[in-house]
């Protein structure tokens, strides 16, 4: 008799969902929270800007050039953490979809600073009532007061760190 492939072996656990899920100190992290929030946040600004094909990051950036002219790639990195390295390669990829240009610095001719093409500033026009309208749609859970609240509290974390 051929034993059966089954036997020795523990019956599978059934299928878990988060609400069955025991997160240990997890539930009492503010960075798991913030990571969790910041993937849905991500996730509804990506669905919103498909047809864009615009992410959270791009969209950052060009507010910034936008309302910042003649700002360089190093300051951008700066005003928003990140590597200047990474800017490099953010900058590189608007500019290939010919929404950023880089001018030579009147200031510092050993510098580039950036503008928005006509492209750029066109698409940016053109997301930024979709930009209203996900922001209410992630917000919807939460009164106008709280909105405002966590803002400022965000802030707060953004500046200690």
């Amino acid at each position: 008799m051929k034993p059966n492939s089954r036997q020795g072996r523990k019956p599978s656990a059934p299928s878990r969902t988060a609400a069955t899920v025991d997160n240990g100190i997890l539930d009492e992290l503010l960075g798991y929270h913030l990571r969790r929030a910041q993937a849905a946040v991500f996730n509804d600004f990506m669905r919103t800007m498909a047809e864009d094909q615009i992410t959270p990051g791009q969209f950052g950036v060009l507010t910034l050039i936008d309302r910042n002219p003649d700002l360089n790639q190093s300051a951008l990195a700066r005003v928003l953490g990140i590597e200047r390295s990474t800017m490099v390669a953010v900058i590189d990829r608007l500019e290939e979809r010919r929404l950023v240009a880089r001018h030579e610095s009147a200031s510092d001719r050993r510098s580039n600073v950036l503008g928005l093409t006509a492209r750029g500033k066109a698409l940016l026009a053109a997301v930024r009532p979709k930009v209203r309208r996900h922001e209410k749609h992630i917000a919807a859970g939460l009164e106008a007061g709280e909105v405002g609240a966590l803002i400022d509290l965000l802030r707060r974390i953004s500046a200690a760190g």
